[in-house]
């Protein structure tokens, strides 16, 4: 294995969906984590394919550019570069997938391909100042607007699939539910802020019967519609006045099940190391209902920045630098895959 004296500079770009995004790690620490929000896409009420790879190739030079100059160095100082593989749209992986063979061709270094669901998960090893770096082997609760799943790692790269969702991801469920309430897009960040002003109590909605570490969320989308539609009938102000209650006992429903999860979870591995990643681990009440079964019932729980939950390339970068430690370099030849199972 490597040795860290040297300084080991990774580039990693991230292009899945509808952020571009490059990041530069040294040793392990972000040095920059650029990222370009494609504002497009909310008149349209979620991500547009063929537009989101338009916008990837207006902004990957330049975001990269930012990303290597806020970092400190020059082009000719990385050791390798990372991207994602998959999954994700394939138009706009095709983008940063091309763009990283390209240059590492050029600069003649490394290539690393990464799965990004890998990536969310090992967004946890970043070093930084008082971060929690969780031992193996423990659990992690994947929750993204594509996928919701529990793993279990007992390496870097060693991963189990211990239950995933039957049907839609918790995201998905967040944003359908705010669209169906009238909310802007993205809608799963508006819930959450709503929801802390509301009782969330106020309202009850069926949990989906399923396997003890399988999620679905498609009957409960179903039972927020018709909830809606037939209170609005009786009352048509009943969203206006009522935002706030609704809001707040979705979210308490959607984190219940996931709450409910973690814990069989634990029952059926014994381990008490919890980390969450992915979009919706940004989420206030995830977060608070995590810390307070920690105190309840001694676990330890592992929750990444805000910075580091959202499609971001900083976690490109540490999977990539994982990678390069373990000599793990991709052919020239790899391809980007628009379906990739985490454990792959």
């Amino acid at each position: 294995m490597l040795t860290t004296t040297q300084n080991i500079y990774i580039l990693g770009i991230e292009s899945s969906c509808d952020d571009t995004s490059a990041a530069v790690i040294c040793n392990g620490k972000v040095l920059s984590n650029i990222v370009a929000n494609q504002e497009v896409h909310a008149q349209y009420g979620g991500v547009v394919p063929e537009l989101a790879s338009r916008a990837h190739q207006q902004n990957i030079v330049p975001v990269v550019q930012q990303a290597i100059q806020r970092a400190g160095i020059t082009k000719e100082d990385l050791s390798a570069i990372s991207f994602t593989k998959g999954p994700g749209l394939m138009g706009s992986l095709l983008v940063g997938t091309s763009f990283a063979k390209s240059l590492a061709l050029g600069l003649n270094i490394p290539l690393i391909d990464v799965n990004h669901m890998q990536a969310h998960v090992l967004a946890h090893f970043i070093k930084e100042e008082n971060s929690k770096i969780p031992p193996f082997p423990f659990i992690c609760l994947t929750i993204s607007g594509g996928h919701t799943q529990i793993v279990k790692l007992n390496s870097h790269f060693d991963i189990e699939i211990l239950g995933e969702t039957i049907d839609d991801a918790v995201g998905e469920a967040f944003d359908k539910s705010a669209k169906i309430l009238g909310l802007a897009y993205p809608g799963g960040p508006l819930i959450d802020t709503y929801a802390q002003k509301g009782n969330p109590k106020a309202f009850s909605f069926t949990k989906p019967k399923v396997g003890d570490l399988e999620f679905s969320f498609s009957g409960l989308k179903t039972g927020i519609l018709y909830f809606v539609q037939r209170n609005v009938k009786e009352n048509p102000n009943f969203i206006e006045e009522r935002l706030y209650d609704i809001c707040a006992s979705i979210q308490h429903t959607i984190v219940e099940i996931l709450m409910d999860k973690i814990k069989n979870a634990v029952k059926k591995t014994g381990i008490k190391h919890i980390a969450i990643s992915g979009g919706v681990s940004a989420n206030s009440e995830i977060r608070r209902r995590l810390q307070l079964t920690e105190k309840h019932n001694g676990w330890t729980t592992y929750i990444p920045k805000f910075q580091y939950t959202t499609d971001n390339a900083a976690m490109i970068a540490i999977t990539g630098y994982l990678k390069y430690l373990k000599k793990n370099f991709s052919e020239i030849s790899t391809k980007a895959e628009a379906r990739l199972k985490v454990t792959e």
